[in-house]
């Protein structure tokens, strides 16, 4: 069967190799095993890659966060799934053909979920999810800031604030992509940049805002933290920047501000097995109906990965790069968003 390994951790289309391995053979008790349908190439895949991810696994190693899969066989003991039923995989390595996982970590989706975007459920929705509900308590009317709205996780942010009745204020690089977010829900798009506590006040009517979530940090997390109102909550959960958060005494010592940070295994460990998959039961049944979707720009055989890894990295894409290491997401007739490409 197929796996990607890294021999060294370095630039992600460099490192990443495609080899044969042994298959993972038959599951035990109390295991699972499942053909890879798709897995998405996403940032956190790219820093693994490139050896500054928070997990550094002794080498060879293989990278992979999330996919879909089919199950195609279970241990003694399973009983929440059953072969020819799609899931998702808590567990990481997925960048293979085929896994052999425990029980637990193989959460059923629905049956009828599009593939492309089942593989895309298992991170970013519950992240926008659980940080629009754990954090603050928020009510409908509340205002929500965001950076990098346009990424997969800002754009459900946009969708589920909406669909609770919150505010967004939308803060992007570029504002081609405005019309977009506002089709979403989108209230206010603004550009990041200088000014921009002002530009807010002046947009919202100098609105209360208690929450605000950072991806860039560096500079950007101080300017997100002078939208909100003292005793706010600034959340950081990426740094496209490379760069610290950047925290002022001010901020801490006289507004009162909260600085705390999102990691969705953090958050979904203080849930039950049973937690979780409510929570995957409920967003599959929004991604089945439309509510949540996320763009995809391109899928690639799982041979043509180092291609994938640089379409991934490269800067204007409308959407996630997926890998398809059967081929069947490659054999679909694509969306007008979601164009099938090999190489």
């Amino acid at each position: 069967m197929k796996r990607i390994v890294l021999d060294a951790y370095g630039v992600p289309e460099d490192v990443a190799r495609c080899v044969d391995v042994p298959d993972v053979g038959a599951p035990g008790p109390q295991e699972v095993v499942f053909d890879v349908i798709a897995f998405p190439i996403n940032p956190a895949d790219i820093g693994f890659c490139r050896g500054n991810y928070r997990i550094r696994p002794p080498l060879p190693a293989t990278p992979g966060a999330e996919c879909v899969g089919r199950v195609s066989a279970v241990g003694d003991g399973v009983t929440h799934v059953k072969p020819g039923d799609l899931v998702i995989n808590l567990a990481r390595e997925n960048w293979a053909a085929r896994r052999r996982v425990r029980a637990e970590d193989a959460v059923p989706i629905p049956a009828d979920l599009d593939l492309r975007q089942a593989a895309m459920l298992r991170i970013n929705p519950p992240t926008a999810l659980l940080m629009l509900s754990d954090l603050v308590p928020l009510q409908p009317g509340d205002w929500v800031i965001q950076n990098v709205a346009n990424s997969a996780v800002g754009r459900l942010v946009i969708t589920l604030a909406k669909a609770r009745g919150l505010r967004t204020i939308n803060v992007t690089r570029r504002d081609d992509v405005f019309p977009e977010l506002e089709a979403l829900g989108a209230d206010i798009c603004l550009t990041e940049g200088p000014n921009l506590a002002e530009r807010v006040r002046e947009a919202t009517g100098g609105a209360d805002i208690s929450l605000g979530l950072d991806a860039v940090s560096g500079e950007a997390t101080a300017r997100i933290a002078a939208c909100l109102r003292d005793e706010g909550t600034i959340c950081t959960y990426g740094s496209m920047s490379g760069e610290a958060p950047s925290v002022s005494v001010a901020d801490v010592v006289f507004r009162g501000m909260t600085f705390t940070g999102f990691m969705l295994g953090r958050f979904m460990a203080r849930r039950s097995a049973e937690e979780i998959r409510a929570i995957y039961a409920e967003l599959g049944e929004q991604m089945r109906k439309g509510a949540i979707h996320a763009p995809v720009d391109s899928v690639y055989a799982i041979e043509d990965i180092r291609d994938a890894l640089i379409r991934a990295q490269t800067g204007g894409r409308h959407g996630k790069v997926l890998v398809s290491p059967g081929g069947e997401v490659l054999q679909k007739e694509p969306s007008l968003d979601q164009p099938a490409q090999r190489g």
